[in-house]
């Protein structure tokens, strides 16, 4: 593993979202010096908070899975996660409805799930659910140490006896006809291959090895913090400042110093902070153009489909919704065509609904929930632009109460008391390429070693992190991306390979 050359000792961290947190606390770990500047008030980054009306909005991810990673974050210096967050295991992990009118509970227990499946739609498709299940996570075990967790040097590091395994596994054809050699039922097979959505790629042309990630939300298990998913970089933050490392929220960087390869000083609106390496956190394009370089690629980066996402406070809820819902419109490919291809928002859209009360009352006033609805949408490179937002998001947001509304949620319109709408506009002015939270999209030329390297070409301390890097979108990905840059610097190797999957965390309380 290649690592930045020269002196390593004060490392200056640029953004405190997760990917930057985590790294913070491995290169303390490490013995280096750490300071960590942030822009906003707060640390977070895409895991922001917005605080109205006695509501606490998460404004970034809402699903957590694979908390082992952030336990390895917290024992690198020495602490226990279960000291500073809370977990509590979702039980669904997620409630699916469909517009036939049916519904599912998704559950990570085998048994739990195998029995839901049956009753759903039948012995043959609870059999296929067990061999998909096998599958999974087979998949996990082939991938995770040599390919997510991995620093790659050149795309020669993957070749390695898992590539051999995963290929045996079918990881290189694509997601939604694997999925379909266990489960015939579509229905089924939208709720193990929907999260392709996160990587950016429709189901029908992601890699199958992109079921991973369903390997984390359907038999990993998913995660809700007590606090809010916030909580978790607050957390995280205190861990940092308490282990050592110097916590400068509020500054914004506007240039670097350099001498000959070496980034010298970290430049901010408020002072200069001298450096001996450099970890930057920023979406691509404000990374680079820090760096005054831009890498060469044959091809333009190409970037996920953005949200539109809807926070409300109401004064009622709804039985029917579980932590997190998913409500399937009728439409599939279609839609899918419609975010990535056409640009045209979804005409039949399918909709993340969370409802982070049912597990903590307290992220609202007393009577009150919290409701987070996440619409997917074009980026602004292939649809409408951010000025085009401004006006189209007020007009978007009234149709989906509309279909909120058809889809059974009766009166939700009227039970709103407070609400904030963000739309790629929004996405956009924080710093975020074609207007979208997610980044760049995993197709395969941005995939693995593929993928924009956290190492920089011409800068010889200099390291990225986040979602736009190694290895890419999601809770999970950016943790371990501030590992990885760390280990950059560090020259110190990352955990074992995985042959098993994690044990849950010890979680406070939470049902298990």
């Amino acid at each position: 593993m290649r690592t930045v050359t020269g002196q390593t000792d004060h490392v200056v961290v640029v953004g405190a979202g997760l990917a930057g947190l985590s790294a913070t606390l491995h290169l303390l770990g490490a013995g280096r010096r750490v300071t960590l500047v942030e822009r906003d008030p707060l640390p977070g980054g895409r895991a922001g908070l917005i605080e109205r009306g006695g509501h606490r909005f998460d404004t970034g991810p809402t699903v957590l899975t694979m908390p082992h990673l952030l336990e390895e974050a917290f024992a690198a210096v020495g602490q226990k996660m279960s000291d500073r967050v809370t977990l509590h295991p979702l039980h669904p992990a997620y409630h699916a409805r469909f517009a036939d009118g049916t519904s599912l509970d998704v559950h990570t227990g085998a048994q739990a799930m195998e029995a839901e499946i049956e009753r759903f739609a039948g012995g043959r498709e609870a059999a296929g659910y067990r061999r998909l299940r096998q599958w999974l996570q087979d998949l996990y075990r082939a991938q995770m140490g040599r390919f997510i967790e991995a620093n790659f040097d050149s795309p020669l590091s993957l070749l390695n006896r898992d590539l051999v395994r995963l290929a045996a596994l079918g990881g290189f054809g694509r997601l939604q006809p694997k999925i379909g050699s266990f489960l015939t039922d579509e229905r089924l097979q939208r709720v193990f291959s929907f999260q392709a959505l996160y990587a950016g790629i429709p189901p029908a042309r992601a890699l199958a090895a992109y079921a991973v990630i369903a390997y984390m939300d359907t038999v990993g298990g998913v995660y809700f913090p007590e606090g809010g998913m916030h909580a978790v970089p607050e957390a995280m933050a205190a861990a940092a400042t308490e282990a050592g490392a110097t916590l400068l929220n509020g500054q914004t960087v506007t240039r670097l110093e350099r001498t000959g390869d070496r980034i010298t000083a970290v430049i901010t609106d408020h002072q200069r902070i001298p450096c001996d390496a450099l970890v930057l956190t920023p979406d691509l394009p404000v990374a680079y153009e820090l760096l005054g370089a831009r890498p060469r690629r044959p091809l333009a980066l190409r970037h996920s489909p953005s949200a539109v996402v809807l926070h409300v406070g109401t004064d009622r809820t709804w039985p029917e919704l579980a932590h997190h819902t998913i409500s399937f419109g009728a439409a599939w490919k279609r839609t899918f065509h419609e975010l990535t291809r056409s640009g045209r928002l979804m005409s039949d859209p399918s909709l993340l609904i969370t409802r982070p009360t049912t597990t903590d009352p307290n992220l609202a006033p007393p009577g009150k929930h919290t409701h987070y609805v996440l619409a997917p949408c074009p980026n602004t490179t292939v649809g409408p632009s951010s000025d085009s937002w401004r006006d189209l998001g007020p007009r978007y947001r009234d149709a989906l109460v509309r279909e909120l509304e058809r889809r059974g949620l009766t009166g939700f319109e009227d039970s709103i008391d407070t609400e904030v709408l963000l739309t790629p506009a929004d996405w956009a002015a924080q710093g975020h390429a074609a207007g979208t939270p997610f980044s760049v999209a995993h197709t395969f030329p941005q995939t693995g070693p593929f993928r924009p390297r956290n190492l920089v070409s011409g800068t010889a301390n200099a390291v990225l992190a986040g979602c736009g890097t190694t290895p890419g979108v999601g809770v999970p990905t950016v943790l371990i991306s501030g590992r990885l840059a760390a280990a950059r610097i560090t020259g110190l190797p990352g955990p074992q390979q995985r042959t098993t999957a994690p044990r849950p965390p010890a979680t406070n309380g939470g049902r298990t």
